[in-house]
């Protein structure tokens, strides 16, 4: 089994920032593909930004220019610096991680609970 463990949310004023952390524990041979989704209350869950295990990365409109995603593969953690935060980037984010299994070698999408972010005006 799997574990996703998501840190680093809060409240914070439009303007500000904060920075997520996730880390994935437990019958890991590989992570391929690392990311983080977001969902607001109302709105289907959406991506916020990827990275594969080489270090492309990939973001959503809404945060490009504003939030940084990066992983340290040694740790098994991946990050997402978000600046220049706004009140519609208030939600839910969900770490996301498909990995390679030891033991089966099956490859499984896993998230984490989620941690909640909240930008006030």
């Amino acid at each position: 089994q799997v574990q996703l463990v998501e840190s680093g949310g809060g409240l914070v004023q439009a303007g500000g920032s904060l920075r997520l952390s996730c880390v994935a524990s437990g019958s890991i041979a590989s992570i391929f593909g690392m990311g983080w989704y977001r969902q607001a209350p109302g709105k289907e869950r959406e991506l916020v930004a990827s990275t594969t295990r080489g270090g492309g990365t990939n973001y959503g409109d809404s945060v490009k220019g504003r939030f940084t995603i990066s992983r340290d593969n040694a740790k098994n953690t991946v990050y997402l610096q978000m600046n220049s935060l706004k009140p519609e980037d208030t939600a839910v984010y969900y770490c996301n991680a498909r990995v390679l299994i030891t033991a089966t070698f099956a490859i499984r999408d896993f998230w984490g609970q989620g941690t909640q972010v909240i930008v006030s005006s």
